[in-house]
């Protein structure tokens, strides 16, 4: 039988390398709820057992099922009448199956019927769901709604919610967007009102909401009146009902199997989730770090299903008597795309053990009584806090532009018939142009990461990575990475010396991906040490990163203070 998981040999590899000994035992408490609950491991060894089975049966699933059920759902989608959003038969059955599964909760704790599994491994639960129906995703994924309750909620609203979640009785939407404000959140106008009681109302409009016709809703609205930044704003939880009225649902791209709508809130009671004046600058920040792992996994999957079809195209359409993946042009073509795939792959999966160990040690940062809090673990929830800052947008500028490349060179390879729609490639393309424009741009994304670029939080996790003991082919590689590494500390420094604010952003994004190209690069180098099969693919990554991230590291240390002026002359003319 077809399985997603156990066809992928990089996605194999990537799992058996994985070192989430550390993050996993803060999770389980040092398997102290084994004792306590039936499926919770009694250690490392049988958590990751549990891990690869789960992996296996999903994997089955996307296969067998979801994929196949994937052009219908893109063809002919929801359903919109008299206000009411109807998903397609076979997007409900997908849903019903994943949640027979088990694994509508993955991450949620075991006290409330969740797996309690590491975003590491949910992330790859995404990748699979994605790769077969990118759309599926954007509903399966949406169980960040549930962790922002599980972590900011209070125990009544945890009781309340999260066993639901877990079921697969309710699912979510995460509410935010609105007409005027786009991503620009500190000038949400989505108005929040108390009665005398004290009870709260939401009143306004949210747009562009994925999932708004779900039956809980986490909403980010105004409670502070007379303010306009993001201190006035607070975290919400409302329920469907005749006061929460779904407007439209958008003609969208690509993504057709997920409804996405306009909301009008008509004084909606609602709760405070966690405090006031708290919504944007601490929850939706939390909830953003989990939204950009989410959509790199989305598009990793896009991706993966692009090449796999590209490639099975390639293989079987013969012109001039051979078949065009014997072309020179065609399979550097599959190469470029195989290596930046797994390139890819490699620093979402990095970045999400860092968010694992981040998760563990802010909740123990939390939940622990202060004279229990040493100070390793203060450390290590603020080193772990401050690097998945810099990873997370890093790994979804790196997976989304990947994932429209690869799209992009899957129509090319087919020719015309990949700009059919009996074919997926068409679909693929479609469905990919959206992951690096929501949960934030790419754009948006390197201002992001640019901080933690120049104050360079990178640095201890190279540290480890360049002293390990290359020879050969391996070494030669790693002196390339070294002169990358000692260019762009350079590259900094002249940004942090001209104190000139608008070349600094305009610079933002070489200086982001050559940082990118780096820590890639040498995660990669690891790899292969380990794993010689796998130093052809590094090989082929380093070359080309080395040649493109010394023409960036020019750019930025031109001295040229000109270019913004000749560029909006560009524009201009």
């Amino acid at each position: 039988m077809a399985n997603y998981f156990a066809d992928n040999k990089d996605l194999q590899f990537i799992f058996d390398d994985l070192d989430l000994a550390e993050a996993v035992g803060v999770k389980e408490k040092n398997y102290e709820f084994a004792g306590k609950f039936d499926h919770a491991p009694v250690n490392y060894a049988d958590a990751i057992d549990n891990y690869r089975r789960v992996l296996e049966v999903i994997g089955e699933i996307c296969a067998e099922n979801i994929a196949e059920r994937s052009r219908t759902v893109d063809k002919e989608g929801p359903h919109f009448a008299d206000g009411k959003v109807t998903y397609h038969p076979l997007t409900r059955k997908n849903l019903q199956d994943l949640t027979n599964a088990g694994v509508m909760g993955v991450m949620l704790p075991h006290e409330y019927g969740g797996l309690n599994f590491p975003n590491t491994i949910y992330t790859m639960m995404t990748e699979m769901v994605s790769r077969a129906d990118a759309s599926l995703q954007n509903l399966f994924g949406l169980q960040d709604i549930a962790e922002t309750i599980c972590d900011f909620g209070s125990d009544e609203q945890k009781a309340q919610y999260l066993p639901h979640f877990s079921s697969g009785e309710v699912d979510g939407s995460m509410d935010l967007t609105e007409p005027d404000s786009g991503s620009d959140l500190q000038s949400v106008r989505l108005r929040a009102w108390q009665d005398k009681d004290g009870q709260w109302y939401l009143n306004g409009m949210k747009r562009f909401i994925t999932n708004g016709c779900a039956k809980v809703h986490l909403v980010l609205a105004r409670s502070e009146d007379g303010s306009s930044d993001g201190r006035g704003l607070s975290m919400f939880i409302c329920e469907a009902g005749p006061k929460l009225v779904v407007r439209r649902i958008e003609d969208k791209l690509g993504i057709h199997g997920v409804a996405t709508c306009e909301l009008q809130y008509n004084d909606v009671p609602a709760q405070l989730c966690g405090q006031r004046r708290r919504g944007l600058t601490k929850y939706v920040m939390s909830l953003m770090n989990g939204a950009r792992v989410a959509i790199s996994a989305q598009a990793l999957g896009v991706a993966e299903a692009a090449f796999r079809e590209a490639r099975k195209y390639a293989g079987e359409r013969e012109q001039f008597k051979k078949s065009i993946d014997r072309f020179p042009a065609i399979y550097d073509m599959l190469t470029s795309m195989k290596v930046r795939i797994q390139a890819a792959r490699t620093m979402l999966y990095a970045t999400t053990r860092v968010v694992d160990l981040r998760n563990g040690y802010a909740n123990l940062m939390e939940k622990l009584p202060a004279d229990k809090i040493t100070p390793e673990i203060r450390e290590k929830s603020k080193y772990y806090g401050k690097l998945a800052a810099l990873l997370t947008p890093m790994s979804k500028a790196l997976s989304t532009e990947v994932a429209n490349s690869v799209a992009y060179d899957g129509i090319q390879i087919h020719g015309g018939t990949g700009f059919m729609r009996d074919f997926n490639a068409e679909r693929y393309y479609r469905d990919a142009r959206i992951t690096n424009i929501y949960e934030g741009t790419t754009q948006l994304q390197v201002v992001a990461a640019i901080g933690g670029v120049i104050q360079r939080v990178i640095e201890p996790e190279l540290q480890p990575l360049m002293h390990l003991p290359y020879t050969g082919k391996l070494q030669r590689l790693k002196n390339k990475l070294d002169e990358m590494l000692v260019l762009q500390r350079k590259a900094v420094q002249y940004i942090i010396d001209q104190k000139d604010t608008e070349y600094h952003d305009q610079m933002a994004r070489k200086l982001v991906e050559v940082e990118t190209y780096i820590y890639v690069g040498y995660l990669m180098l690891k790899q292969a040490l380990n794993a010689p099969e796998r130093e052809a693919l590094v090989e082929r990554y380093v070359n080309d990163a080395y040649i493109d991230a010394k023409a960036k590291i020019e750019a930025v240390t031109s001295g040229d203070m000109t270019v913004i002026d000749r560029h909006r002359d560009i524009i201009d003319y």
